[in-house]
């Protein structure tokens, strides 16, 4: 099962498709709850701008130790099933009974009502996030081979995020109003959350990387990680790149309505381009690291992706045709923001456990989750309140102010261009290339050779794990 540092075993397509589909739901629900959720609950349900946002910022704040405490537990969690199969099943019905409580909320909900649910919806995303990453660092263990397996993760994400936008488009050739589509969009959601993972669940093998004696939890092993320069830069990465989309994202439907003129419809179908490209965007972006390498990518998607939304601006009002290739600009560039992070955290994953005997991998996720829920705090938490006292008034059939409109502006360009710029710039210099991966392998695999903790456990159905790799070209 080694697959050595020349990376030239490679995991079956099949394999890497039924693992991803877990990233389905996650995707749809990235979109739903970004882009459609929040204005939602502000337009249809009588709640206010400055609840809504207050609400998502104190639930991302109160959210913060979350995911490093759920981290310290799956790095050290024992089953028969495996490590993180165990936390994609407890995961599931989590985050099913949160998608059900916020998509179908009744009218006139309070902020105890949106508190309470958000925390719970982040808790299941925050578990299904944190185990399929970690699953995957283990499952692929080659510097392009991980570039390759989160290339396809990132695409099935994208494409669960493209069905959810095609419901609006959808909902209006039926004649459903607005307020009946954000539900249809949980419905849709809540289902293909236990449909998505039943594959993954139980026919992907799980690699378990040995350990070099008894797991025990001390405070220098984590310490250490919280200062490690490379997860530093990487932690600040994702806080930038989560939050210059997001701010973009929570004022999406705002901008393109209200600024630049284009219906409800318009707007969904510009944003369908926008997340459709990204199908493209993650496989082409994995292949360009593995050429470029993964932080040279990173740096290139990010200042291409801040050129593009400068022409958003240009674009004349209206033009759906002249506003296509732009949208498709952006969001193929934007795909690979969240697939070279969490390639470069395996790649440093792999590095801690060569220094620390110990497998890490969740912790350094659940760490890095912890940036994109401060980053995404902000993104809502200030920009809709924000808004509001710049006078912009977002309830439904609303005049604003040609000076309310011009802060809309502003809000929805700058924000989103200095942030992404500011992720590129901190992996400037990183120098955890292909070939330095290749000697910390090489030294795991020597190290791992001489413990017996079985590195694969069986899929639940009883396929055998060996045939996870093959040599053959695809």
């Amino acid at each position: 099962m080694n697959q050595g540092a020349s990376g030239s075993s490679r995991l079956r397509l099949r394999t890497i498709f039924g693992f991803s589909l877990s990233n389905l739901p996650l995707g749809a629900l990235a979109v739903a709850v970004a882009v459609y959720l929040p204005p939602y609950f502000a337009s249809h349900l009588g709640v206010s701008l400055a609840v809504v946002g207050s609400a998502w910022a104190i639930v991302r704040l109160l959210d913060i130790g979350v995911d490093p405490v759920l981290g310290l537990i799956m790095d050290r969690t024992r089953t028969r099933i495996g490590r993180y199969r165990f936390w994609m099943i407890v995961g599931a019905p989590v985050l099913m009974l949160a998608t059900y409580a916020l998509f179908q909320a009744p009218y006139g909900i309070g902020s105890l009502y949106l508190i309470g649910w958000l925390l719970i919806f982040y808790l299941g995303t925050s578990i299904l996030g944190l185990g399929h990453s970690a699953w995957g660092a283990n499952l692929s263990t080659t510097y392009d081979e991980r570039s390759r397996l989160f290339g396809v993760v990132a695409a099935l994400g994208v494409i669960g995020a493209v069905v959810v936008l095609l419901i609006p488009i959808g909902a209006n050739a039926l004649h459903r109003t607005s307020a009946q589509t954000v539900p249809d969009m949980g419905w849709f959601i809540f289902w293909l959350i236990p449909i998505s993972m039943v594959w993954m669940v139980f026919r992907t093998p799980e690699r378990i990387a040995p350990e070099t004696g008894m797991p025990q939890f001390r405070l220098r092993d984590y310490v250490s990680l919280l200062v490690k320069p490379d997860l530093l830069r990487l932690f600040l990465a994702q806080m930038a790149l989560t939050l210059g989309p997001g701010w973009m994202s929570a004022l999406y439907v705002f901008f393109f309505t209200d600024s630049r003129g284009y219906s409800g419809t318009q707007a969904s179908v510009l944003l369908l381009v926008y997340v459709v490209a990204g199908i493209f965007g993650a496989p082409l972006t994995a292949r360009l690291a593995q050429k470029l390498s993964k932080h040279r990518t990173l740096m290139v998607t990010t200042t291409a992706y801040s050129l593009g939304l400068c022409m958003v601006m240009v674009v004349p009002k209206g033009n759906v045709v002249a506003a296509l290739p732009v949208m498709f600009w952006c969001g193929f560039m934007a795909a690979g923001f969240d697939l070279m992070i969490r390639a470069m955290l395996a790649d440093v994953g792999d590095e801690v456990r060569l220094e620390q005997g110990q497998e890490r991998i969740s912790l350094i996720y659940a760490l890095n989750s912890l940036a994109a829920k401060i980053a995404s705090a902000f993104s809502i938490g200030i920009t809709f309140p924000l808004l509001g006292r710049l006078g912009y008034n977002a309830a439904e059939g609303a005049v604003n102010t040609p000076s309310a409109i011009r802060s809309l502006e502003w809000a929805y360009i700058a924000g989103p261009i200095v942030f992404v710029m500011l992720g590129g710039a901190c992996v400037v210099g990183w120098r955890l290339d292909a070939d330095r991966h290749a000697q910390i392998r090489r030294d795991l695999d020597a190290r791992d050779a001489q413990f017996a903790e079985a590195p694969i456990l069986e899929s639940i159905s009883g396929e055998p794990a060996i045939p996870v790799l093959d040599n053959k070209p695809e």
